[in-house]
């Protein structure tokens, strides 16, 4: 069995998807374990910033995907591409869910109020908004139909990771440090890109 056969693929994949969920796991079982403040003095915030992290995370993890694997021809990297930036999606709907129903009640009155006052979350939430449709649009049928038109609107994906790093660095206020990782990391990846620019008249996250 070599990486790139269909029956690595087979194996890793089920792996893969279930690592994905250990952030979830943990969280979950933290979740179940109030009473020993497994999740701190206030576990809304804490679950709310934990998801956020994670799909933040998970975008940039499916940004170096394509560098990665130029770099090392290792081709078989872009099978799970997909499914990382599902995750990603898969975790910020849970950051907002958090927000939204955990922490406002579903308050729409309330959110509206808080998307239009505070800058860090009305960037969270425009990213989350351009989000949607390339989750929408992941699947390999919405790809052929969609032809060249699939490339132009996944490539939002930058402005998302942009917006969702600057949230994120917003929100932190204080201990910006591990905001300024990221945002390096995201800056790193979007330099690689633009160097290929150079060479090439378009290009695909």
């Amino acid at each position: 069995m070599t990486p790139g056969s269909k029956a690595f693929y087979r194996l890793t994949k089920p792996l893969v998807f279930l690592l994905c969920l250990l952030p979830l796991s943990m969280l979950s079982l933290q979740a179940f374990e109030l009473a020993d403040m497994s999740l701190g003095t206030n576990p809304v915030e804490k679950l709310l910033h934990e998801f956020g992290r994670w799909g933040l995370k998970f975008l940039l993890l499916t940004l170096t995907v394509t560098p990665l694997r130029r770099w090392t021809g290792w081709n078989w990297l872009l099978r799970f591409r997909r499914m990382l930036g599902l995750y990603a999606f898969f975790y910020i709907v849970l950051h907002f869910l958090t927000y939204a129903v955990l922490d406002q009640g579903l308050e729409f009155a309330l959110i509206i109020e808080d998307v239009i006052k505070r800058p860090y979350i009305t960037l969270g939430m425009i990213g989350f908004v351009l989000l949607i449709p390339l989750a929408v649009t992941s699947t390999r049928g919405m790809m052929r139909r969609l032809g060249k038109r699939w490339v132009k609107l996944h490539r939002l994906v930058y402005v998302i990771a942009i917006l969702g790093a600057w949230h994120f660095y917003w929100q932190v206020k204080l201990d910006t440090l591990e905001a300024l990782v990221y945002a390096m990391v995201l800056a790193a990846l979007l330099a690689v890109r633009l160097d290929r620019l150079k060479s090439l008249s378009g290009f695909r996250h």
